[in-house]
């Protein structure tokens, strides 16, 4: 298993737009095989920072979604209303694999 982590600097006026444009990717990201461990936004301390986590089985079966979402027609929807509502400065993502006892 391979756990995509995002982390997001966002437009701390935008946070509405982006909560709506996360709500967008979590069924989509379970569409093609994974499993989405949620958003989590800003609460207390720095305003602009959110992540995201969520895995798929091996980074092959990721890459395979990715090729897939340029291709789907609710994907791309997703990627037009974060380009026009552009409430994300800029992301980092990265690749863990958990460990369990």
């Amino acid at each position: 298993m391979i756990t995509c982590t995002l982390r997001y600097v966002l437009d701390p006026y935008r946070l509405t737009e982006f909560e709506a444009c996360a709500k967008m990717w979590i069924p989509l990201v379970e569409r093609f095989g994974g499993q989405h461990h949620g958003y989590f936004l800003p609460g207390e301390g720095a305003n602009n920072i959110a992540l995201a986590l969520f895995s798929f089985p091996s980074l092959a079966a990721y890459e395979t979604y990715r090729e897939q979402s340029r291709h789907d027609a609710d994907c791309q929807a997703a990627f037009r209303y974060a380009d026009e509502t552009r409430g994300i400065v800029s992301y980092e993502r990265s690749f863990m694999r958990p460990v369990f006892g």
